[in-house]
């Protein structure tokens, strides 16, 4: 891998040139992109269905698909009308150098925490942790026994060092089209393993009907359902890699054939993930539906089929790990040093950078076991930000003049809708915490 990197050396990675080559297929941007939306967000999936119902969930994730196609094709419109290859560079040409850091400081924000998160949940998976007191063994743990080399932290390193260090060493997105290819089969993986065991419970009787519509009780109360809109949200959340993938293909519109291919893909494994998981452990869902994976089956066969799901799911997330670093690094390199050139040029920065960001997030998954707090925080910021309203601004703008009267529209329905969904869901999140 690190020679495929080194003879990537000078391959473009999100600068304010335009790229001479472009060689990425549809089918590796798809993969892409599929990866770069299915991340953590498939394992809250199953619990917005409690919460909303499977109708009004099903309509939620068409809607909010549908909302994204719409953001992304603003955002590859107005990127070809200008002259700027970066999503912080279209926001600058619209509002200054306050659009083009408030984009890079909510990708900072989005994808750090996503990928603290990433190893925190692959540290679960391999070494367990020890939640309020009590022991939760890892996969490695229950197999082989605790010992020094399946601990937290050593497992967490090993992943970090062999296996993340040389995918984030990439220059070019297209180069990660196979380990995306094969997050993808792994997300498809989870979803049929999840699909055969609710099957299997169903004809045996042991699942619970599905509510089609939400239910409210003296314990939950209308807004509590506005809690479920940055779930979604975040889960289809993939515009910081937009302008890496399409800026590498040959025609503009083979990047929203791409992205429409992958928004139908991954709301169909969202839904199909949902309802059988739902199906699979009704009322008693977690919010993090590995959770449900990790408690004891009863049969040998049953933590068989618990352990693929839990290790699935973490080389999912390995894979996915890669996607978001690319972004993060370029935009913080973007916001240190505007003026400097392409990042993959210049062997020292890249590399710095990379080390870098790789400690620090393997820090803070040892330092802190649980920050799932900040990243409902941060769907109901900088994700919603970054998939509607940023977007939306950019066409309302319209520094080019090219919306139509429909996008102005659109874009004021889409930042309104975002800006509502995202107070009531933080207020709500605030008073269910001090509550």
């Amino acid at each position: 891998m690190s020679s495929s990197a080194i003879t990537s050396a000078n391959a473009p990675l999100l600068g304010e040139n335009k790229p001479p080559a472009k060689h990425t297929s549809v089918s590796s941007a798809v993969f892409n992109v599929s990866t770069s939306i299915i991340g953590a967000g498939i394992m809250s999936i199953p619990a917005t269905l409690k919460v909303l119902g499977v109708i009004p969930a099903f309509m939620l994730i068409v809607i909010i698909a549908w909302l994204a196609d719409i953001s992304v094709e603003f955002l590859m419109r107005y990127t070809h009308a200008g002259k700027s290859t970066t999503y912080a560079g279209v926001m600058k040409e619209s509002f200054g150098r306050i659009g083009s850091v408030l984009v890079q400081l909510c990708v900072i924000t989005n994808n750090l925490g996503c990928l603290i998160i990433y190893l925190i949940i692959i540290g679960d998976v391999l070494s367990g942790n020890q939640p309020e007191g009590s022991v939760h063994l890892g996969v490695l743990q229950e197999w082989f026994g605790i010992h020094w080399w399946n601990s937290r932290a050593f497992s967490i390193l090993f992943i970090v060092a062999f296996v993340m260090l040389p995918l984030v060493s990439f220059r070019r997105v297209d180069a990660l089209r196979f380990s995306s290819a094969l997050a993808v089969f792994l997300a498809v993986l989870f979803v049929s393993i999840s699909s055969v065991m609710a099957i299997h419970a169903l004809i045996e009787g042991k699942t619970e009907t599905p509510r089609l519509l939400p239910y409210l009780d003296s314990n939950a109360s209308f807004f509590d359902l506005f809690t479920a809109v940055p779930v979604i949200v975040t889960a289809f959340t993939f515009h910081f890699n937009v302008h890496p993938i399409g800026l590498e293909m040959d025609k503009p519109s083979d990047m929203m054939k791409a992205v429409r291919i992958s928004l139908i893909l991954c709301g169909t494994i969202y839904f199909t993930v949902g309802i059988f998981g739902y199906l699979l452990f009704g009322e008693s869902i977690m919010p993090d539906i590995l959770v449900n994976f990790d408690q004891n089956s009863g049969s040998a066969l049953g933590s068989l089929l618990n352990d693929v799901v839990r290790l699935s799911y973490a080389l999912h997330l390995v894979l996915v790990f890669p996607l978001l670093n690319f972004s993060l690094r370029a935009n913080i390199d973007e916001f240190l040093f505007p003026s400097r050139p392409i990042l993959a040029k210049d062997n020292t920065r890249f590399m710095s950078l990379t080390l870098i960001l790789l400690a620090i997030c393997y820090l803070a998954a040892i330092a802190i076991p649980n920050i799932w707090y900040f990243f409902e925080f941060m769907g109901s910021t900088s994700a919603v930000s970054l998939a509607f309203v940023f977007p939306g601004a950019i066409a309302l703008r319209d520094v080019h003049g090219i919306s139509t009267s429909r996008d102005r529209i659109v874009s004021a329905v889409m930042i309104i809708l975002a800006a509502v969904t995202s107070v009531i869901a933080i207020s709500s999140n605030i008073y269910s915490f001090f509550t």
